[in-house]
């Protein structure tokens, strides 16, 4: 096994006799770059300003840094799934990005962030009149300037104003302005009022959370929505709503759907539809789960 040597015998003076010849060291990543190319200022501020434009973010990290760190855990994992809860720039979805087009691999990313400006953005916005929601407000945002535009021209391989993005990425001869085979879609988190909205008409606003739990495959649905069940085979999920049709659920289920939500209050009843099925996971969706979304795992 990689990083273990094997023992052979025991010596007169009962030492371990070992066979090395296998062993491969395991490296510990330092916290410290001395490589010329995950240089901040060249490879992070520096690029960051040929995609957007203007400088819009202060101390972006450099592309090719965050790349080694990510390829340092995930080379031997081609479908990990990488989460950035501290999103700034986007630098780390443009790295899976650059991974995933070195190896072929399909790892996903979830970027995490908020919409603020800067202070000195909002001295200014509050001066004129502006709040935190407006729409003036919120295009100067982190997430709606810098980090949304950055992602969809690094894929598409083009700067903001539509031009094809210049030179090599570094260690290779793949353009810039070949972007990558990757698509991205941007969510707005919000709150749901419980107390207004009545049961049914919130799964449309649930079908991101559902797609991305089931593994984020294809573009998220949109349409569809009815109140017996629904079947994404792109998707690779399905969702039962209404248990009633649970025999013409099972029936219309095509092969490749990995992911099945089923809502029901009864607990028995989800297990039974649940273990009538050939689907690899499945989850129980309760129907009052705007009072407590919860989404309780049954089969594995």
């Amino acid at each position: 096994n990689e990083g273990i040597y094997t023992v052979t015998g025991i010596a007169e003076d009962n030492s371990y006799i070992i066979n090395d010849e296998a062993y491969k060291p395991r490296f510990i990543p330092m916290t410290q770059w001395l490589i010329s190319s995950h240089d901040a200022s060249r490879n992070g501020t520096n690029l960051l300003t040929n995609i957007i434009g203007e400088k819009r973010f202060s101390f972006p990290k450099s592309l090719y840094a965050t790349h080694d760190a990510i390829r340092f855990y995930i080379a031997s994992k081609p479908d990990a799934l990488v989460l950035d809860f501290f999103a700034g720039s986007g630098t780390t979805i443009h790295a899976v990005n650059l991974l995933n087009s070195e190896d072929g691999g399909n790892r996903r990313c979830i970027l995490v962030t908020n919409n603020e400006v800067s202070d000195a953005e909002g001295k200014t916005l509050l001066e004129k009149g502006y709040k935190p929601g407006d729409p003036e407000w919120n295009n100067l945002g982190i997430a709606r300037h810098v980090t949304w535009p950055r992602t969809v021209c690094s894929i598409e391989g083009h700067d903001i104003n539509g031009q094809p993005l210049k030179g090599n990425y570094l260690g290779s001869d793949r353009p810039m302005a070949n972007g990558f085979a990757a698509n991205a879609n941007f969510f707005k988190l919000g709150f749901l009022d419980k107390n207004s909205v009545a049961y049914g008409t919130q799964l449309e606003n649930l079908l991101p959370v559902l797609w991305m739990k089931a593994g984020a495959y294809g573009k998220c649905p949109v349409d569809n929505l009815n109140d017996q069940y629904m079947i994404y085979p792109e998707n690779k999920f399905a969702i039962l709503v209404n248990t009633k049709y649970a025999y013409e659920f099972k029936q219309e289920l095509p092969t490749n759907i990995d992911v099945a939500y089923i809502i029901t209050d009864y607990e028995p009843e989800y297990h039974d539809i649940a273990n009538s099925i050939n689907v690899k996971t499945t989850y129980h969706l309760y129907r009052d789960y705007l009072d407590n979304f919860t989404i309780n795992t049954g089969r594995i």
